[in-house]
């Protein structure tokens, strides 16, 4: 296995100040800029900016953000976590991603999903009875537009089109474009089949669970014929200095973002007890950084990715613990986990 990829994720999360006062959407986005930029400074291999239509998150517009921290940043690869593909346009997409690769000098790496907010369907225009042939066709559209030639295409959800060319073209030729995938064994048969990398969101639960997913993968990529992708996970967290102090300092946030979350679902309010389970049973990547590094790298090899990205941002959890966290994060956990997982036999 090649040396494993360590990013972060935000949702671009609208925090509180010191006073426990919203900062506001705008401040918000400045932060996630902010944010993006210590990521480089600090050698984090990926920054991820995801994407929703809501008062509890201000980033609607993944790119745009994601062009500011390219213009401040040199070395980070960049890209959404996740573009919701069923309620745009995947020419759109195409596009905008290879204008951020321009101005990053070749460092975009989208993802796109369902998303695990429907928001975007009645904002947009769409019927959430057609969840599953959007995402279908246009993940049929974006995957060929990859190629970056002429294009023609037909379907139900948009116009055809017949002989198009997507501008501008990137300098490496194409984008490498993830999906991401919440773990059922439809949706990773057809990552497979498009040859495209794929993205595990790890929301609950032990992270091996996952590897009967990863193992299918890999079989209907032998069976399609093709080469196989890089595989990744994406799991939340959140580092301090101590494992107290990070368990202490998180929890109200997570209390309040799933109760807020869970008002919406018909879940019950959030409890100490399911935070701190959710913590020892692997899916929340919570404590000091040699804490973090360990559970990272078992992660890693338990189910032999490619890549791990932890979503740092948790609620209203203040700017000031979110830098920290991303300061310790590139500084002592990365180079932990790098060096346990090169401890292990070969």
């Amino acid at each position: 296995m090649s040396e494993v990829k360590l990013g972060l994720d935000t949702f671009g999360d609208v925090t509180v100040d010191a006073a426990g006062e919203s900062i506001g959407h705008a401040q918000s986005v400045r932060n996630t800029v902010e944010q993006g930029v210590l990521a480089d400074s600090v050698g984090v291999d990926f920054f991820g900016v995801g994407e929703h239509h809501r008062d509890d998150y201000a980033v609607s517009a993944p790119e745009v953000v994601l062009a500011a921290i390219a213009a401040r940043t040199e070395r980070i690869k960049l890209g959404s976590s996740v573009t919701v593909l069923s309620s745009d346009d995947p020419v759109r997409v195409y596009e905008r991603f290879a204008t951020l690769d321009a101005i990053s000098n070749g460092r975009a790496q989208p993802t796109v999903g369902r998303g695990s907010f429907t928001e975007s369907f009645p904002l947009f225009g769409f019927d959430l009875a057609d969840y599953n042939v959007l995402f279908e066709e246009k993940l049929d559209l974006l995957a060929q537009l990859r190629s970056e030639g002429p294009i023609s295409w037909s379907g139900t959800v948009r116009g055809p089109l017949e002989g198009q060319q997507v501008y501008p073209k990137t300098e490496g030729g194409s984008i490498p474009v993830w999906v991401g995938v919440g773990g059922s064994p439809e949706s990773v048969v057809r990552v497979a089949r498009y040859e495209m990398p794929m993205l595990l969101a790890i929301i609950g639960g032990d992270p091996s669970r996952f590897l009967p997913f990863i193992d299918l993968y890999g079989r209907a990529i032998e069976e399609f014929g093709l080469e196989r992708q890089e595989i990744g996970v994406h799991s939340g967290g959140f580092i301090a200095d101590t494992d107290a102090e990070a368990h202490e300092i998180l929890y109200p946030h997570f209390k309040g973002m799933r109760d807020r979350i869970g008002a919406e679902r018909g879940w019950p309010p959030a409890t100490r007890r399911e935070y701190e389970q959710e913590i020892a049973s692997g899916s929340l990547y919570v404590g000091s950084p040699e804490t973090v590094a360990q559970k990272i790298a078992k992660t890693v090899k338990t189910l032999g990715v490619d890549r791990f990205d932890l979503r740092y941002s948790n609620g209203q959890l203040p700017h000031e613990a979110s830098m920290r966290g991303i300061e310790l994060y590139g500084t002592q956990v990365i180079p932990r986990v790098r060096e346990l997982l090169a401890a292990v036999p070969a």
